[in-house]
């Protein structure tokens, strides 16, 4: 009864902008859709977000309750010998149950040895679109206009927002050509637009294939473009690809895109060293930012602050289900009793024990974070490293948490200097130093670091500006050490 009366009056809404229409050039009509499909967009994006914030804060002010949920549902349907009595999810009988086991041994028990997907299709993705919807809202708001019409482009096939919607994204005025299947053509179409403010790609690994590509490949790039391949004729900005091509990696991205601002890839296991290889050369001076941290079993947490450098993220309480396992110094095989979000210690770290519903297995990821606050009852987290993880350039195997205590130690012989984040490159990835031996490049961020003497000032040197030393941000600044292999 109710459809009639609002045919009518989507006619008489219509009506008036249908003269309106007729009434501009054909020019002016594509700009007016545009913006209007760029507002119906965002207000459709911003009311589903309010609601997943909504559902957000529910959840995580009743952890306990939200976890137990959680682990309800991953129980649904478990049948066989380690499946606990039905219906029950006393934490007790499902940790005797389900032992803790490492990511290989889950993968070989579970999957035949195949290595699931990074985002499992066992839920309907409540959590890979929470993460999507808030992670562009906070985007947005962190950084005004960068979402504008024309201003994002994605450079490769795989997208880093967990849903990638892509109706949402051709609504936003996106300049990725829709449905392309062609890596080359996204790069082609990203360097057609010098206006761009946000870059985005599958994940950092992906993005640093992209500008080894780009610098491998430019001057056939630019050839396609001055030819109109696709498109039409743009001689000018192929000139400008080749100079910025011509003077380095060191900062290209900002030399091609004036108006960059952002990074988004999505971040999982094993892309910190591509993104302080990214940071430190081709995306030298640009924020990065990871709407969701993803794991084997889904989206294992959620960023809500893009501003923050480093990556905060947020553990929630919903599907897969979450534990904590605390990291002892020395010890780590020790530790046997997991914990609950609830339960996490500001300062302390653990490693992420994940339950999805098709594996039925406590999985150790190996993914050790550490609790830097909480957003109501959950714990607001930093990825530090991954267990097992080492470096080598010399056959050395050095262990991530090792190094770190090391640099940490050496830091705090600096005066006033505070540790604020560090990656760690091999020389293999950044080649900036041809013919050199093996070495380790380190990128710290420091706080209240002043004037060095001659003989630590040897050994720093800050990035992109020589022996300038100019705070980036204020009262914080980044170096790169080159150390030889230890």
């Amino acid at each position: 009864m109710l459809l009639w009366p609002l045919l009518l009056l989507l006619l008489l809404l219509l009506l008036p902008l249908a003269l309106l229409w007729q009434q501009r050039s054909q020019h002016a009509r594509w700009a007016w859709l545009a913006s209007l499909q760029h507002h119906v967009a965002w207000g459709a994006l911003g009311w589903a977000a309010a609601w997943q914030r909504r559902k957000l804060e529910q959840s995580t002010l009743h952890v306990g309750q939200s976890q137990q949920q959680a682990l309800r549902w991953c129980l649904q349907g478990a049948q066989g010998p380690r499946s606990p009595r039905r219906g029950s999810t006393d934490m007790s009988t499902f940790r005797n149950h389900f032992p803790l086991t490492k990511a290989s041994q889950a993968q070989e028990e579970d999957s035949g040895g195949q290595v699931p997907p990074a985002t499992s299709p066992q839920y309907p993705g409540e959590a890979s679109l929470q993460a999507t919807l808030l992670g562009l809202v906070a985007l947005n708001k962190a950084y005004p206009e960068v979402l504008a019409p024309g201003s994002t482009a994605c450079v490769t096939l795989t997208s880093p927002w967990p849903s990638p919607l892509p109706w949402l994204g051709h609504a936003l005025g996106r300049v990725s050509p829709t449905g392309a299947k062609d890596p080359v053509a996204l790069l082609l179409e990203a360097l057609r637009s010098p206006g761009l403010r946000t870059l985005e790609a599958g994940t950092a690994v992906e993005l640093l294939d992209v500008f080894l590509a780009l610098e491998a490949d430019g001057e056939e790039l630019a050839g396609a473009i001055a030819a109109g391949n696709p498109g039409a004729p743009l001689p000018g900005r192929a000139a400008e690809l080749r100079q910025a091509l011509e003077q380095g990696p060191r900062g290209l991205a900002l030399r091609l895109w004036p108006k960059l601002q952002v990074v988004v890839t999505l971040d999982a296991g094993g892309q910190a060293e591509a993104v302080a290889a990214l940071g430190a050369l081709w995306c030298q001076g640009l924020a990065f930012f990871s709407p969701a941290y993803a794991a084997s079993g889904g989206v294992v947490a959620l960023n809500l602050w893009p501003e923050q450098p480093g990556g905060l993220y947020l553990l929630p309480p919903g599907a897969p289900f979450t534990e904590l396992l605390p990291v002892k110094e020395g010890a780590q095989e020790e530790a046997t009793s997991t914990l609950l979000l609830a339960e996490a210690e500001e300062g302390k770290e653990y490693e992420l024990v994940l339950t999805d519903r098709v594996s039925l297995s406590r999985c150790r990821l190996g993914d050790v974070v550490r609790v830097v606050g909480t957003y109501n009852q959950c714990p607001v987290v930093r990825f530090t490293c991954r267990l097992g993880q080492a470096l080598s350039v010399r056959g050395e195997d050095i262990g991530e948490d090792v190094f770190s205590e090391a640099l940490g130690r050496a830091v705090g012989q600096w005066p006033g200097a505070k540790l604020l984040d560090h990656s760690c490159v091999e020389s293999s990835i950044l080649d900036s130093f041809e013919g050199s031996a093996p070495h380790y490049e380190v990128f710290v961020e420091l706080r209240g670091l002043r004037n060095l003497s001659d003989e630590n000032r040897d050994k720093v040197k800050e990035i992109g500006t020589g022996s300038e030393w100019t705070p980036h941000p204020p009262s914080q600044r980044s170096y790169a050490l080159s150390q030889p292999g230890l």
